[in-house]
């Protein structure tokens, strides 16, 4: 016997079909999947099913798949993140506990906010976010965070093409806005973002040169973080837990 006789043909071929998405092909269809792997739609149909059935692809528009929450959070939680996670991880706890509201780590993928780690409020109005959740940055509090390890030329390259409106206000409408908006967050060290009848407030972590390698945010809803003296009770916790972090995030 010879080592593709232990094989489990199905599940190679799931892993394959994997395998095919990079930072060139963030989307694929079933035919890119067939014709890749040199094989017909059909046979690899229930494949597909079952990766879509068990969130390692997500669908994202008639035949067209992107990798799904649980590739990411699964493999930011072993590898990428898994460092960073395992020193954040009790300080957003103790935040959480301290605060009663919910707490999370993302870090920057392209232009998108992926959530890391959360520490789940068990308040009934509470805010949580799936591990493997991805977010456009510029929608978010965490993702403006983030977007500060940006230059302003990289802002304007990477956001060229980019079409604004299609995410209501009181999201930015444009570049320039959205420019505007990470300078001011920058300067006070802080962002929040209200929607959704939830607020956010997100804080950079840093390593020890000062570059922003993460964020953490606090969030809440609406009627428990709406009241001044809470907003800035919360907000003065989530900073010195990103300064803790800071203190001790891996090089």
């Amino acid at each position: 016997m010879n080592k593709a006789d232990y094989q489990v043909q199905s599940l190679a071929r799931g892993l394959e079909i994997i395998e095919l998405f990079d930072a060139e092909h963030r989307v694929l269809s079933t035919n890119d999947f067939a014709e890749r792997l040199g094989v017909s739609q059909s046979s690899i149909y229930r494949i597909v099913q079952t990766l879509l059935d068990k969130n390692y692809l997500r669908k994202v528009a008639r035949n067209a798949y992107t990798l799904g929450p649980q590739v990411v959070s699964r493999g930011f939680s072993f590898l990428a993140g898994q460092e960073l996670v395992d020193v954040a991880a009790p300080h957003l706890m103790k935040l959480r506990d301290e605060t009663s509201i919910s707490c999370h780590l993302a870090v920057r993928d392209g232009l998108e906010t992926l959530y890391i780690y959360r520490a789940q409020a068990s308040q009934r109005l509470s805010v949580n976010i799936p591990l493997g959740t991805r977010l456009p940055c510029h929608t978010n509090a965490m993702g403006r965070i983030l977007l500060q390890q940006l230059s302003d030329i990289e802002l304007s390259a990477v956001y060229q093409s980019i079409q604004f409106d299609v995410y209501p206000k009181p999201h930015p409408q444009t570049l320039p806005e959205l420019k505007h908006q990470i300078t001011t967050e920058r300067k006070q060290g802080f962002a929040f973002n209200r929607s959704d009848n939830a607020t956010a407030i997100a804080a950079p972590i840093t390593d020890y040169l000062g570059n922003i390698i993460a964020a953490i945010n606090i969030s809440g809803a609406e009627q428990i973080m709406d009241r001044k003296h809470q907003f800035e009770a919360a907000k003065a916790s989530l900073l010195n837990t990103a300064k803790a972090i800071s203190n001790e995030a891996p090089n």
